[in-house]
């Protein structure tokens, strides 16, 4: 990982960080309900996102890695197949596990 990506998530760690005392101001009556399940459906919505980017990479990256393990070695294809798709069952898993926890939190 290269030196601009950290220093990009570093700040964006922090602005969040920053940010956090704004969010959590009381508001009173029917506002505070409507306006806090604004904020947990938008918070929901990009943890939904960060979860499929998250396991769309982690596919790309397992069948590259299978694909270049075929090439070198072809008498292993049975073998490396049986990995590749229990290693992508348990990445839909984390996926699937993320938008059932969104669901129960709402």
């Amino acid at each position: 990982m290269g030196r601009k990506p950290v220093l990009f998530v570093m700040i964006s760690l922090i602005l969040l960080a920053w940010a956090v005392p704004v969010l959590a101001q009381a508001e009173e009556g029917a506002a505070a309900a409507e306006g806090k399940s604004q904020w947990l459906l938008i918070s929901s919505a990009f943890g939904m996102a960060l979860a499929a980017a998250g396991c769309g990479y982690a596919q790309s990256r397992a069948l590259a890695a299978a694909c270049e393990g075929v090439s070198r070695n072809p008498g292993a294809t049975d073998i490396i197949r049986l990995f590749l798709i229990l290693g992508l069952a348990f990445i839909e898993f984390l996926a699937l596990l993320t938008f059932v926890v969104i669901l129960m939190i709402q």
